[in-house]
């Protein structure tokens, strides 16, 4: 009688566990590393799409009990690791490999595009992945603030050095102009301006680069697309119809310009109040209309909350400075959702976008 399970018995176990929003199973995705038997103890590792991945937590459930049924097994041991895939587009501008890269757009202002944009990129790098926030809202360029940042480390020779704050690198032209400074810029300055910041500037290698840009539909976002091929964009909208509106010109921008629209996020929904009742402020329910009628996936809703713009506004993001909070964790959430589909348009194929991937 065998005093210890084989490999083969181990990945056979593990071939029936399949990948929640892949649809194929651990081994022939490859996720399976270093597996180790020793007498009936086994040890193995599962490598992740994206380290934000929302769905961990079943993967380990069922990949244990997979390996625990198996003869002669004791205990199981699952270790972590992450490959973010690259998605594919060639990025000649940038000085190293960018795997993925991602707009943040709206229709209109005072929509809370920037306070989004800051804290899914501050969620991605909390889970581990390599991060870059680039703020191409040249003209009310509100990151630095956002993220308590002053100034850029001096340049490396002719690059600059992106700013680092909770673990993401971050650039933007607030911190290469005077404070309170306008920038009167026409279209080739902005162009200008957004090329520099993706071919002059020390990025490293990125798993994600999230771009804030400004509202709209003018030339930043043409800029953009031109100079930096996109993974895709998502479009912040408020409920109410008058957002809407805007926010739904700005996705069709996208659609023209063939960037793959990632989702629609639906900001300020509601407010909770003490008694424990509900106001919807701003309407209800605008943000997945919109993702309705335009066959577009729906990442979420964030609640109002003080903490948010108090946060914003002392350089401490809602989901650091308070990670439990409704509203830190609607945008978590809305993070570890966009990685997801990032991971799955990567490895399905440019454009293949699946419109609902999490269970």
């Amino acid at each position: 009688m065998k005093a210890s399970p084989t490999k083969d018995e181990i990945l056979s176990a593990l071939s029936k566990v399949q990948e929640p929003e892949l649809h194929k199973d651990l081994v022939t995705l490859n996720m399976i590393r270093d597996l180790q038997i020793a007498g009936g103890a086994v040890t193995f590792t599962i490598m992740l799409t994206t380290p934000a991945c929302p769905l961990r937590g079943r993967i380990e459930k069922e990949a244990r009990e997979a390996v625990a049924a198996v003869p002669e097994v004791k205990t199981v041991t699952i270790k972590w690791d992450s490959d973010v895939p690259n998605d594919g587009r060639m990025r000649g501008l940038v000085n190293m490999p960018i795997r993925n890269a991602v707009a943040v757009g709206s229709g209109k202002g005072g929509v809370g595009k920037s306070t989004v944009a800051v804290n899914i990129a501050v969620a991605l790098a909390q889970s581990g992945a390599r991060v870059g926030l680039l703020d191409a809202d040249i003209y009310g360029p509100n990151i630095p603030t956002m993220l308590g940042v002053t100034a850029l480390p001096p340049p490396n020779g002719t690059k600059l050095v992106p700013a680092q704050a909770y673990g993401l690198k971050m650039i933007s032209m607030g911190l290469l102009v005077k404070p309170g400074q306008p920038l009167i810029w026409r279209g080739p300055m902005l162009n200008s301006a957004i090329r520099q910041f993706l071919g002059e500037v020390e990025w490293g290698e990125l798993d994600y680069l999230i771009v804030d840009l400004p509202p709209g539909t003018g030339d930043a976002a043409l800029s953009l697309a031109q100079a930096l091929p996109l993974s895709g964009a998502i479009i912040v909208t408020l409920p109410q119809l008058v957002s809407v509106e805007d926010a739904s010109r700005g996705l069709q921008m996208f659609r023209t310009l063939e960037v793959p629209i990632l989702g629609v996020i639906e900001n300020m929904s509601f407010l909770d109040l003490p008694d424990g009742t509900r106001m919807d402020i701003f309407g209800t329910g605008g943000g997945e209309k919109l993702a309705g009628d335009t066959d577009t996936p729906f990442l979420g809703k964030i609640p109002i909350s003080p903490a948010v713009r108090e946060g914003g506004d002392a350089g401490t993001p809602i989901v650091i400075s308070q990670p439990d909070s409704p509203a830190a964790l609607a945008l978590r959430g809305i993070a570890e959702g966009l990685a997801a589909r990032i991971s799955v348009a990567a490895l399905s194929g440019p454009n293949e976008l699946p419109i609902n991937i999490v269970e």
